[in-house]
């Protein structure tokens, strides 16, 4: 597996800085964010280290020469939209630039998108696929034709208010996964697995790995930490904040030995992101690089590389 990060976390930083990062850090892979330029309407959203609608060949060619020097993958051009809102600009404007990043993703030799599948709010889950299935078979046939995967993760985006009632993403648990693939049966279609998503949503995020081993196509690395004593009071209807926080891996709840066991199980070799969003971790740059590497730190238990030591030929 390759051990990367979600460079949002880095939101700060230049392409080159967050690769340079990567380099002299030993990450073998970024998931790159590419929002279209402007304000960021949420945290760790809006952040723009390709900007794609402005991507010619020259810059085609710069990224992918920067990045070999480097030795550093680009793992997926990631933008989490909500390409089904119910606002009919908004989606399509969504809508659009996810097409300009499977277009980036195509002409960088990448060959994978991560994002979601949105949600209409107010709108149950019946109704909402029959808007997935008006959405997304053009934005898949696109893909498809580019020869570009797309890996959506399965956070609900169901955290606070501003996102209340439904969420912003429909793909949130093996059940909705199910309805979602038989409305849109594409080989192009996986999953960006997270297992923090699961954990506060009381559900299984181990058997779902078995179960769904040729959808996989990228993972991220994050946990989250329940506060039991909150949750009795507030309830599973609160806002999910009102009851959990994203941690760094090894500070929450999930269990990674069982997680990791479980991926190699299945045989998966592909990027494994860390995505970092620990508020405790955010008070200054140094602050956040230091979550960065304390997580690459505990996560290479699992995951450590030993291709350089061995060398190529080893048998």
């Amino acid at each position: 597996m390759k051990l990367g990060f979600v460079s949002s976390i880095l939101a700060e930083e230049t392409f080159e800085q967050t690769i340079d990062f990567a380099s002299r850090h030993g990450f073998r892979c970024v998931e790159l964010a590419c929002w279209p330029k402007g304000k960021a309407e949420r945290r760790y959203a809006g952040v723009t280290h390709i900007d794609v609608a402005s991507l010619d060949d020259e810059k085609i060619a710069y990224i992918k020469d920067y990045c070999a020097k480097r030795n550093v993958e680009i793992s997926s051009l990631a933008f989490y939209p909500n390409t089904l809102d119910a606002d009919p600009e908004r989606r399509q404007a969504a809508v659009d630039h996810l097409k300009k990043v499977i277009d980036a993703s195509a002409k960088l030799g990448v060959g994978l998108v991560t994002t979601f599948i949105g949600r209409v709010e107010n709108l149950n889950v019946e109704d909402n696929l029959k808007v997935v299935g008006q959405v997304w078979p053009s934005i898949l046939e696109e893909a498809k034709a580019k020869g570009v995967r797309i890996g959506i993760e399965n956070c609900p985006m169901l955290f606070g208010p501003e996102q209340w009632p439904g969420g912003q993403n429909l793909f949130t648990s093996p059940a909705n996964w199910d309805r979602i693939f038989e409305v849109l049966p594409y080989d192009n279609l996986g999953i960006n697995y997270d297992p923090s998503h699961f954990v506060w949503q009381m559900m299984d995020y181990i058997q779902p790995i078995y179960d769904y081993k040729d959808k996989i196509f990228h993972v991220h690395i994050k946990d989250i930490k329940l506060y039991p004593e909150k949750l009795k009071r507030v309830g599973i209807m609160a806002y999910p904040l009102d009851y959990m926080s994203p941690k760094l891996p090894g500070l929450g709840d999930v269990n990674w030995s069982r997680y990791i066991s479980a991926l190699t199980d299945i045989g998966y070799d592909g990027p494994v992101c860390l995505e970092i969003e620990d508020r405790a971790f955010e008070k200054t740059r140094r602050d956040v690089y230091i979550s960065l590497l304390q997580s690459k730190q505990y996560i290479e238990s699992y995951l450590k590389d030993f291709s350089d030591v061995l060398g190529e030929n080893a048998d």
